[in-house]
């Protein structure tokens, strides 16, 4: 099949709902327990330091096993993870919301971590391979940045909701129609796996090394929250995590000219592009995680809104990200990914300084809330074509898995590096009293601000490439390479 009929059999199945239902669920179960953390711990009975590993298993596995994840994409079938994933996802879901202890929550969001890893990838490797360069592909990409940054944002949203109305189960339970009804369609709607190479070698010792490696680096970080960045089991973690990564580079470095199939070929991080889209990626994601994460302590603890009010405050964020989505949808073939980058991060970083300056103790919801919810997320509505389009530039089919992996790694390990570093930031700045709670959240928006204004510095800088008509000439230039190996790009 030639790859314009297959953009055509894309554009006419149902292929796009079901990659934006992956994005949708994978980032809507991020944040959908937070607001029903409280009815948890009381329910089922946790220790008050045990709680917020309903949410760090779920990081935890979700982060060690994406690039693991997207890797079994491209050797095993797209198709193929994708249905697997839906079917883990879906049982641990289940699994969760029938939970009777801590432990056995605890241990389903660690499976639903691991199912989200292998679906994450797919979705965007699937967009890379059967939409072709230029408004299909701009559209696609749109809506699935869009469905990712909603998920996020609905999660808080429908946790207050579905806490309030129905219990702290339904958060869990919710997923598994959504899970079968994704599954129903994606036997026709997405499109038989096609091999890209023969006799796959898949690299074992290069996906236990980076497994192992950042699991312990999302474990250390997550740890911080209670024990300290000095305690001896933190740096303990994080050194291990440091020497494991280190191997696993050095292993493909070694191997990557013997090794068939590696988990990530280094090389990929040769072309700008790429190299800009992760960096971007994680420093974005950093700010933009702990500012959904402070918003909705702002709303609750300082401004006293019960669960369904503080989860409804999120709506002008979803509203926000959709703007800015379409308008880097029609703009991105015009004006080019940095363009398109830079932009959205200096934006959605004056989002988070207006957060910095209009929170406290005496706010509203029009003076404090409203305004930069918007500014913020129209800026990072902004960005999300032009990562997907310059993270898979110049990929050859057969590594678009690898390379959905490291970008989905990247805001994943963004996400923990940036929460556990603003917690302490906020814990730092934190003073007596409501007014003293709003001035540690302060703080930790103004560092988000930081972030985003970095991440914006970082795709000025290294981007390189055409600033306008990116969408054309990218395409010009990577059809040739879609005939190379999966060694070389």
């Amino acid at each position: 099949m030639t790859h314009s009929a297959t953009t055509g059999a894309a554009r006419g199945s149902l292929l796009l709902p079901v990659l934006l239902t992956v994005q949708f669920l994978v980032s809507l179960d991020v944040s959908v327990v937070t607001i029903a953390l409280p009815d948890v711990g009381r329910d089922l009975g946790f220790a008050p330091e045990s709680l917020t590993w309903v949410v760090n298993a779920y990081a935890l596995a979700f982060g060690g096993l994406l690039m693991l994840g997207g890797r079994l994409a491209d050797l095993m079938g797209r198709r193929r993870t994708l249905v697997a994933g839906f079917v883990v996802f879906g049982a641990a879901s289940l699994a969760g919301g029938l939970a009777q202890s801590p432990g056995q929550l605890v241990a389903a969001r660690a499976v639903q971590g691991a199912g989200a890893a292998a679906l994450a990838p797919v979705a965007l490797a699937l967009i890379t391979v059967h939409y072709a360069e230029g408004r299909a592909r701009a559209r696609a990409l749109g809506l699935w940045g869009a469905s990712g940054a909603l998920g996020g944002a609905v999660g808080v949203m429908a946790g207050g909701l579905l806490t309030d109305w129905a219990g702290w189960r339904s958060v869990m339970l919710i997923n598994v129609p959504v899970v079968l009804a994704a599954l129903a369609v994606t036997g026709s709607g997405v499109p038989a796996d096609r091999r890209t190479s023969c006799g796959p070698r898949p690299d074992v010792v290069g996906a236990l090394l980076v497994t192992a490696g950042t699991s312990a680096l999302v474990l250390g970080l997550v740890r911080t929250e209670s024990h300290g960045w000095g305690s001896a089991g933190t740096l303990s973690t994080l050194a291990a995590a440091v020497v494991l990564l280190a191997a696993f580079c050095a292993v493909e470095i070694r191997g990557e000219r013997r090794a068939r199939q590696p988990l990530l070929r280094l090389g990929l991080l040769a072309h700008r592009p790429v190299l800009a889209a992760n960096v971007f990626a994680l420093l974005m994601s950093a700010g933009q995680f702990a500012a959904f994460y402070f918003t909705s302590l702002y709303l609750q603890e300082v401004m006293a809104y019960e669960p369904t009010r503080a989860g409804v405050a999120f709506l002008p964020f979803c509203v926000g990200v959709v703007a800015g989505t379409v308008v880097a949808t029609r703009a991105v073939g015009r004006v080019g990914a940095r363009v398109l980058l830079v932009t959205g991060g200096l934006l959605g970083g004056a989002g988070f300084a207006w957060f910095a300056l209009a929170v406290g103790a005496g706010g509203t919801f029009v003076g404090s809330v409203l305004g930069p919810s918007l500014v913020a997320s129209v800026g990072i509505g902004l960005c999300f074509v032009p990562l997907g389009t310059s993270a898979t530039s110049g990929v050859a089919p057969g590594e678009t898995g690898m390379a959905s992996g490291l970008l989905n790694s990247a805001r994943q390990l963004g996400g923990s590096i940036g929460l556990a570093v603003l917690v302490a930031v906020a814990e730092g700045a934190t003073g007596p009293g409501r007014a003293g709670l709003a001035d540690g959240f302060a703080a930790a928006f103004a560092v988000a601000a930081g972030l985003l204004a970095a991440a914006a510095v970082a795709a000025g800088l290294l981007h390189g490439g055409p600033r306008k008509g990116a969408g054309r000439a990218e395409g010009a230039r990577t059809r040739p390479r879609r005939r190379s190996s999966p060694s070389g790009v």
